[in-house]
Parts: C-alpha cells; sequence; structure tokens
C-alpha cells in the first residue's frame, strides 16, 4: 500500500531525514516512535506531499505519492487540527463529501460526528471550536471518504477520553476492513496495544522496524520490558 526508498529530506545541510526506506502492508497499523526532532511528522509531510523530499520515491497504492489516483487512497490527520473558520461543522464534512465524490454522506456524516460528540456542534462555526473539537472534526473529515489508508501525526492529543477510547476502537476495526494506518505518537501507551509493528526513528533515521515481540527479543534482556523501556533505550544518548 505504501513503499518508501531512500527518503531523504534536506534543510541547508542538515538531513531532517536521512535516507530511509519502508513499507507497509493492507491490513497493517504501524507505530511511528521517536523523540522530539526525530523525523517523524517530517516523514509523513513528504509522504503526503506537504514537504517537497529532496530524493528518493514515494509510492501509493502502486503509483507517484503526489498523483491523483494516489490522493483518492489516503486521508491525513496533522498532529495540529486547521478547519476553516467560517465553515460549520456539518459544511466541513459536507465540503470532502463533494470532494471525494462520497455517497450517501449525510448518514455517514451524521454517525461520524455522533461517535466523536459532534452532532450537537454540527452548527458551529470553525472559528468558535477548541482545539478538542477541532481535531474530531479533523478525524471525521478523514474517515468519511473510507480511505484505504490514513496517517495520524499525534491524533489522540487534544481529545478527551472517551474520543480516544473511541480512537482506538476505530483504529481496530479499520484494521480488520483491511485499511492501512500509520500513526505517529509520543503517547507510547496508546500504540502498543493496536500496532502490528513499531518503527522507531533518531536523528532522522529508522533504528528499529519490526513487531513488538521481535524487538524485545532482540534488543532487550528481559520479557518484561514494556515498549516505553525499548524506546528509552534505543533512543537514549550515547
Amino acid at each position: 500500500m505504501l513503499e518508501v526508498e531512500g527518503l531523504v529530506k534536506r534543510y541547508g545541510k542538515q538531513n531532517a531525514v536521512n535516507d530511509i526506506s519502508f513499507s507497509l502492508q493492507g491490513g497493517e497499523v504501524v507505530g511511528l516512535l521517536g523523540p522530539n526532532g526525530a523525523g517523524k511528522s517530517t516523514t509523513m509531510k513528504c509522504i503526503v506531499g506537504l514537504l517537497r523530499k529532496t530524493a528518493g520515491s514515494i509510492r501509493i497504492g502502486g503509483h507517484d505519492h503526489l498523483s491523483v489516483p494516489a490522493k483518492k487512497l489516503f486521508s491525513y490527520i496533522p498532529e495540529t487540527p486547521h478547519v476553516y473558520d467560517l465553515l460549520t461543522v456539518k459544511e466541513h464534512m459536507q465540503f470532502i463529501a463533494q470532494a471525494y465524490a462520497v455517497e450517501d454522506w449525510k448518514r455517514k456524516a451524521e454517525e461520524w460526528m455522533e461517535i466523536y460528540e459532534l452532532t450537537d456542534k454540527q452548527d458551529k462555526l470553525g472559528r468558535d471550536l477548541s482545539k478538542g473539537m477541532r481535531q474530531k472534526v479533523s478525524i471525521c473529515c478523514a474517515l468519511l471518504p473510507d480511505p484505504e489508508l490514513l496517517f495520524f501525526d499525534e491524533p489522540m492529543i487534544g481529545l478527551d477520553p472517551k474520543a480516544i477510547k473511541n480512537t482506538k476502537r476505530i483504529f481496530k476495526e479499520l484494521k480488520e476492513n483491511g485499511k492501512t494506518i500509520l500513526v505517529s505518537t509520543h503517547l507510547i501507551d496508546s500504540v502498543e496495544t493496536i500496532a502490528d509493528r513499531i518503527m522507531i526513528m533518531k536523528d532522522g533515521n529508522i533504528i528499529g522496524n519490526d513487531t513488538l515481540a521481535n524487538l524485545k527479543a532482540t534488543l532487550s534482556e528481559s520479557d518484561d520490558s514494556s515498549l516505553e523501556d525499548l524506546f528509552l533505550e534505543l533512543t537514549k544518548d550515547e
């Protein structure tokens, strides 16, 4: 579903992403972890086309990542949710539905708004929404077109406990339906229970990319090590 080969993103003489390669298969949830400045968001923004890569190739569903056929396959939820100030919550859903030619969009939009408790907020303007509400609108808009591939950059930030629980449940349901998810987060415990595979980045490099069980077997002396323990061990300064 996603193939990244030799991705480099350079700012001046400094590499933010340093010649990384990885792939995501259909029906797979992959957690992308790393300390601040590791290159997680930069990698994701290069994949979705918000940043121009310096080198490398990125293909989504066999298509170049900047092509229209590729863009029809994925949704992206940024770390900082952006909404239109003068569109209501419902108008955001209508805008996405028309852009992606979503059939029966009103029913689907109502279902997502109900899950994220936005039904009574559907006539509020974007400028009047709290950060948490904006995040919920962003997630609903991303889910509405029923994409094959979803990119979540810190999806749990700003969400209340019920919304976090619902989002985890939705991840599992999407996976069961064959969808592919790449989720970048600092909240390690939120991804430990849902990810099939963990990728850990540090200084623009991928320093771990395997199932949690395999990472524990190869990198930890104890079977009781948590993902947090492994993460801290791998990303500690030399």
